[in-house]
């Protein structure tokens, strides 16, 4: 086996910290400054090591010349009526973005209304948000550069497809939301945030207003109407009802939980400050507002309710012991999310065993009027409206991007393919996904997918993919990716997706599970996925590669730490790797209510167990660590670049020069891309490319044309 040399990285070895008594030595603390010349010459170092080890696999331009080809194909997404018009988004293959369409039926000939990619020519620029006047006359719309959670707000008049000349600025964690006379938004922005602002940054955006904006006039003139300075690291979420008589406020602190305040926009001219009257002033629950019915409004909420129920509160008399109950919670399964179509109606989405289940159910009774059968389990798009009777949903699997349905209540209840997409070169039929449920360490059964050839032989031979997240009360499901139907396809082999606790697949037990003092569980629950996919014969350790991104990443990394002997390969995307410095950069101070905060002693001293950084160790018995492949990017401002540049200098000082480590330890750096929303075709094709050439060179694979 070859031996790397990896670049020598200054350890500075008197740099420590004292948490709660413990000393904690801190050696690459210098790499937290992205403007360093230092750390960009890491960074080109890091680079020069990983960018020609994975131009050297020779099937790499087989895998790209195939990833490109399944790229390659004509993708539409649910349209959406605004007005008298249907906006949708569709892409012809291998745009780097998509592009956004109009049509006057859902018959007639579509039109192209608005190409992001005139706006870049590498693709880097991407529309993050956007939200039409109640008319359809103007569309307001959030741009974002190099996948940066930072936008501009921009607006454009629908008939003549020009320009409005203002432009809001220091955008993030925004909502846009118009107002009913069509006149103007209200928008979140940091209007007062200092030095950078493009994504490259580590400090965190403080001081969020709620502002209202009327279209035609400077942003300079933008009214705040809504701000919390004594909270300064509060997101303000809002919403206007739909039938325009209140404002929403549902301020969030973190990542679960959030308060309700509203106000009328009919007694209160958006002149200044408005009051807000309070319906939940305490954090103890998620509350997601739906719609309205009457003088009432409907939220999602897990108050009382651990798998979220549908409750109705009067505006005019909101008081909780006055709350009512529309859609009692489900004692198994979840309640994904609901909205209000045709008047009268809403469609709930529920996940049960990890598969999605929709309904449509009465506004007022809260009745069930059709249960919508779906050919594949996933729905991952959905647009409707409660003045329109027509909705439209997407569902997909492992094996096909999918299928868009519509459904048109003026006519009937019955749901009709709108749209089909397939792969070329790809049968479905020749592929079988089966659901298991193993035990993990303390007997918790566990659901996990795996997508086989349907003439696989279960012999310990395959490659394996096992991928996780596992946290933030996120449900991970059967979806369709081009990597993994590469890797079974291509590589004979077998993918796995285990949902482990920390996740929402079972609601907020679930999620509780695998959250602050629980971790542990969930990085147990993936390391006996691997093993259950070993001990079943589908696969051997040292063909079995681990796969996650952001939570999942600090998932891949821990677990690598605590069973490197269990993986032959590990692929850690945009991960949390610093468990005792994660809130203190961006946006991190919201993730305590998933991790803890090492502030606290309780949780530091849970943290110190399985932080990536904190637990790097020459294996026992004169074993290897896994070959390992670090992925991040200079414009991640969600989870910034410093965790993983951390971790793989403490891996390369570590482990590197170990006689017995022959497996590569590297990092792959993009530039002009972030945590990964945004991000253009031709860059997601290219890391595709570059982690299935990974994993063949590493795990010494063949790909099979």
């Amino acid at each position: 086996m070859e031996k790397f040399i990896y670049p020598e990285a200054r350890r500075d070895e008197e740099f420590s910290e004292i948490y709660h008594g413990v000393e904690i030595k801190d050696p690459y603390r210098w790499l937290e400054d992205p403007e360093s010349e230092e750390t960009k010459q890491f960074v080109a170092a890091q680079n020069a090591v990983t960018r020609p080890y994975l131009d050297a696999c020779p099937e790499k331009q087989d895998i790209y010349d195939r990833i490109k080809q399944m790229w390659d194909v004509p993708k539409s997404y649910c349209p959406r009526r605004h007005g008298d018009k249907y906006y949708f988004y569709r892409n012809t293959g291998l745009q780097n973005q998509s592009v956004l369409f109009v049509q006057d039926t859902l018959d007639s000939e579509p039109e192209m209304f608005f190409d992001p990619n005139s706006l870049s020519e590498d693709g880097s620029v991407a529309v993050s948000s956007k939200e039409f006047s109640k008319n359809g006359r103007i569309l307001a719309y959030g741009l974002s550069s190099s996948g940066s959670d930072w936008s501009t707000i921009h607006f454009m008049d629908t008939e003549t497809r020009k320009k409005y000349p203002e432009v809001l600025e220091k955008i993030k964690y925004s909502p846009i939301t118009w107002t009913n006379d069509n006149l103007g938004i209200f928008y979140g922005t940091y209007i007062d945030q200092k030095g950078v602002t493009d994504g490259s940054e580590t400090v965190g955006a403080r001081d969020q207003k709620l502002c209202y904006h009327r279209i035609g006039t400077p942003q300079s003139e933008d009214v705040i109407v809504v701000e919390f300075p004594e909270e300064p690291l509060w997101r303000i979420g809002a919403i206007v009802s739909n039938c325009g008589k209140w404002l929403i406020i549902t301020p969030r602190k973190d990542c679960r939980d959030n308060l309700v305040y509203f106000t009328s926009l009919e007694d209160n001219k958006l002149d200044g400050k408005l009051p807000l009257k309070k319906i939940v002033d305490k954090f103890e629950a998620d509350y997601e507002f739906i719609t309205t019915e009457g003088t009432s409004a409907i939220f999602r909420t897990n108050k009382n309710a651990p798998n979220y129920q549908l409750i109705s509160i009067d505006l005019n008399d909101y008081a909780s012991d006055k709350w009512t109950t529309l859609l009692p919670e489900h004692p198994e399964y979840v309640l994904d999310w609901a909205a209000a179509v045709d008047g009268d109606k809403f469609v709930a989405c529920y996940i049960e065993d990890v598969k999605h289940v929709l309904k449509l159910h009465s506004l007022k009774t809260g009745e069930v009027i059709k249960k919508y059968t779906l050919e594949h389990d996933t729905i991952v798009g959905f647009s409707g409206d409660k003045d329109y009777s027509d909705f439209f949903f997407h569902s997909t699997s492992f094996t096909t991007p999918g299928i868009i349905y519509a459904v048109d209540l003026k006519k009937d209840l019955e749901a009709k393919v709108h749209h089909e997409m397939k792969v070329s070169g790809f049968d479905p039929k020749n592929y079988k996904t089966k659901q298991v449920f193993y035990p993990s360490k303390d007997g918790t059964l566990i659901p996990m997918f795996i997508l086989t050839h349907k003439d696989a032989v279960l012999d310990g031979s395959m490659p394996a993919l096992l991928y996780g997240y596992g946290g933030f009360n996120i449900s991970i499901q059967a979806t369709f990716s081009v990597t993994r139907l590469a890797f079974v396809q291509h590589l004979k082999g077998v993918v796995a997706i285990a949902n482990i606790r920390g996740g929402g697949e079972y609601g907020e037990k679930w999620h509780n599970g695998g959250r602050f003092l629980n971790k542990q569980n969930g990085f147990d629950d993936f390391q006996y996925a691997a093993k259950y996919l070993i001990d079943n014969n589908y696969t051997c350790a040292e063909k079995l590669t681990i796969q996650g991104g952001s939570n999942g990443g600090l998932l891949v990394a821990a677990c690598v730490n605590q069973r490197p002997d269990l993986f032959g390969a590990a692929i850690a995307e945009v991960g949390v790797m610093d468990m005792l410095r994660f809130h203190k950069f961006t946006v991190g101070y919201a993730w305590v209510s998933d991790y803890g905060c090492s502030d606290e002693k309780e949780h530091f001293e849970n943290l110190i167990k399985y932080s990536p950084l904190h637990n790097v160790r020459p294996p026992s018995n004169n074993g290897q660590y896994p070959a390992v492949l670090l992925l991040t990017a200079d414009h991640d401002d969600r989870v910034v670049p410093l965790h993983s540049l951390k971790l793989i200098a403490t891996l390369q000082h570590t482990l590197g020069k170990l006689p017995q480590q022959t497996k590569p330890l590297m990092a792959r750096i993009e530039t002009k891309a972030g945590h990964g929303s945004g991000k253009p075709t031709s860059k997601i094709i290219g890391q595709s490319t570059d982690i299935l050439a990974f994993i063949i060179r590493t795990l010494r694979l063949k790909f099979y044309k």
